[in-house]
């Protein structure tokens, strides 16, 4: 009996060991309200149909507004379901990682862009407010596989260390190295809607989960 007792705690201690070493899914998001994000919410940023959106299609979106975790995160899978629509101008938009809100000017963030929109803007990390270039270049050839344009598709990024990647409804767009020790790799997750056109950017079911 006293064999069969340590048995059974032994067996129940090691799932719990495995079960603590097992990255929990958290929704970043809850469909319903602005808790645990900031950013402009009286014009830009408003709730409907469980999304966020960003910007309008009747009206010049006059210039770049993201929403924004108040949390930091450093490794991580990030999961995010998009939908950008637009009639004129720059259609636009992105979700920034490991970036902080600038001050001057105070609507731009600063850090990892994962870009979205034509003509070559899919899938490719772009330096948001800091070096202002594209750091990793997608191969539209095959995102034009599987995106779906003015609907909803799905962003896995993951951070791990220095390295990036993304993909798009399954495909990888970017992997993604980074070569300056003076980048900081942590930050928080952003959501954006690019300025200069009459454009909707639409986010949901954000989800994460922490890497140590």
């Amino acid at each position: 009996m006293k064999r069969i007792l340590l048995s059974t705690l032994a067996s129940l201690l090691a799932f719990a060991i495995n079960a603590a070493e097992i990255p929990m899914t958290v929704s970043l998001f809850d469909g319903k309200t602005f808790q645990g994000w900031d950013g402009d919410t009286n014009k830009t940023w408003r709730i409907e149909d469980g999304a966020f959106v960003g910007g309008s299609l009747k009206t010049t979106v006059p210039e770049n507004q993201f929403i924004a975790t108040t949390r930091s995160f450093t490794n991580f899978v990030l999961k995010v379901k998009f939908k950008l629509t637009g009639t004129e101008g720059f259609i636009n938009g992105g979700v920034q990682i490991r970036s902080v809100r600038t001050t001057n000017p105070p609507n731009e963030m600063s850090g990892y862009q994962v870009d979205l929109g034509d003509p070559e803007w899919w899938g490719c990390i772009y330096d948001e407010s800091r070096r202002n270039k594209v750091m990793a270049k997608s191969d539209m050839n095959e995102i034009n596989k599987v995106l779906k344009r003015q609907d909803w598709n799905e962003y896995v990024i993951r951070a791990e260390g220095k390295r990036i990647r993304a993909s798009i409804n399954g495909v990888q767009t970017v992997d993604y190295t980074e070569p300056d020790d003076a980048i900081p790799q942590h930050g928080r997750i952003g959501l954006q809607v690019h300025g200069g056109g009459k454009t909707e950017a639409w986010y949901k079911d954000i989800m994460i989960v922490q890497l140590p």
